[in-house]
């Protein structure tokens, strides 16, 4: 799943800015999400669009942390901590602030999967996150 041939330790990439492993982690996610959307319905793109942008939305995402809190390690409860505090200047838009600063903690945990080369780790996470009730799938 890795795109980037360029991988770091878990050790660097937890030196990484949280709100940097959100931003990258933030890709991972609508990668994974649009790829499983596509390859899983016949719907046309712009019904996908509609779907995959209510589940990428920060209330979406923040409900889906909610369901992996149990999963996360310590070093991805860490991640997650660092980022959900992190001040952030971005308004939520739709969101409320917890919400908002729950997706972001999420980002940056997958994020930083990514960085470090985790793809079997992210792959656990997002279908734990998705297992249930998801009509899309």
């Amino acid at each position: 799943m890795n795109l980037n041939e360029k991988q770091i330790s878990r050790e660097r990439a937890l030196r990484l800015n949280p709100l940097v492993l959100a931003y990258v982690g933030d890709a991972v996610h609508a990668l994974w999400l649009k790829s499983r959307l596509a390859v899983s319905s016949d719907r046309k793109a712009g019904a996908l669009s509609k779907i995959s942008n209510r589940l990428l939305s920060a209330r979406a995402q923040s409900e889906a942390c909610d369901r992996l809190s149990d999963f996360f390690d310590e070093t991805e409860k860490d991640v997650f901590r660092r980022a959900r505090n992190c001040h952030n200047n971005t308004p939520a838009k739709n969101a409320t602030l917890e919400q908002y600063k729950k997706a972001t903690g999420l980002e940056a945990v997958l994020g930083f999967l990514y960085v470090s080369g985790d793809a079997g780790r992210i792959l656990e996470l997002l279908n734990a996150a998705y297992e249930k009730g998801e009509e899309f799938i």
